[in-house]
């Protein structure tokens, strides 16, 4: 374990960004099951403003790179358009 201050500090500090990305990478998985679920019940393009809103905020914080939410966004966007 850490013994100065800054030490101890550095240590909250990333205990509480890994809290954060982890509760935003759960939003994202949550957010893609959402439109998964939609997009084969074939109201897929509501959902996914909300996917695509999701996934840009997420990238914008560093909670996943921005070319990993670009992807996911255009597989998604192609999935709708398959349909």
């Amino acid at each position: 374990m850490a013994n100065h201050v800054s030490a101890l500090k550095r240590v909250r500090q990333n205990e509480k960004a890994r809290e954060r990305n982890r509760s935003g990478r759960a939003a994202n998985r949550t957010a893609i099951r959402k439109f998964d679920a939609a997009a084969s019940a074939g109201t897929g393009a509501a959902q996914l403003p909300e996917l695509m809103s999701q996934l840009a905020a997420s990238a914008s914080k560093g909670t996943i790179p921005k070319k990993r939410a670009a992807r996911k966004i255009g597989r998604m966007a192609r999935m709708l358009a398959k349909q």
